[in-house]
């Protein structure tokens, strides 16, 4: 599989040869799925509790008595079915959201992603991709020039200096192999990845 190499103006400096079984393989979209819900699953936090029907404030005392009002029969205000009653099934802090996924799904979900991406043209390789100073205008006039607005940029080791450059725009972000997930590498528009960090990917997924 060939991918596109950029220079630092966004133009097409040559071809980069990947590994085929990385980044040329075939679309599973129900894995694709499944590997990004399951990632946002167990990201999430059970930090919702609500009351049931034995926890809620109220008066245990029969509002009106069982037959002769013309009314329906109730037991007690804290019924579901009443305003200010407890909940049926209460969100508790101990839930548990987790999804479980096999780690040769997860890898095989994510060479599904990136062989899409490299399909429609979203994936591309630089040499490198550095900034002199900490400084978000560096970062913002490199990305203008090379013609990109919402980025994922993978380099093969974490660079402080890029990372203070980037972390106050939103829609770019810097990560390393390793911290690639697939949310991020579906949400960003282009995701530029470094040579070496090209290998690393290889080495991670082969």
């Amino acid at each position: 599989m060939e991918l596109t190499l950029i220079n630092e103006s966004g133009q097409s400096a040559g071809k980069v040869q990947a590994a085929d079984v990385v980044f040329n393989r075939d679309f599973n979209e129900p894995l694709v799925h499944q590997v990004v819900v399951a990632y946002q699953a167990n990201a999430r936090s059970a930090n919702r509790a609500q009351k049931d029907r034995s926890e809620v404030n109220k008066s245990t005392r029969k509002p009106w008595r069982q037959k002769g009002t013309g009314r329906a029969r109730v037991g007690r205000a804290s019924s579901p079915l009443w305003r200010g009653g407890g909940k049926v099934f209460p969100n508790s802090p101990e839930e548990n959201y987790s999804h479980k996924l096999n780690k040769k799904m997860y890898r095989a979900g994510v060479r599904s992603i990136l062989s899409q991406l490299a399909r429609e043209d979203r994936l591309v390789v630089v040499e490198s991709f550095s900034v002199d100073a900490p400084k978000t205008k560096l970062v913002a006039d490199k990305l203008k020039q090379m013609g990109m607005d919402s980025v994922l940029l993978i380099t093969e080791a974490f660079d402080e200096t890029l990372y203070l450059a980037t972390r106050n725009l939103q829609s770019i972000a810097v990560i390393e192999p390793e911290a690639a997930d697939p949310l991020s590498l579906i949400y960003f528009d282009k995701v530029v990845v470094t040579r070496a960090a090209l290998g690393r990917f290889e080495e991670m997924l082969s």
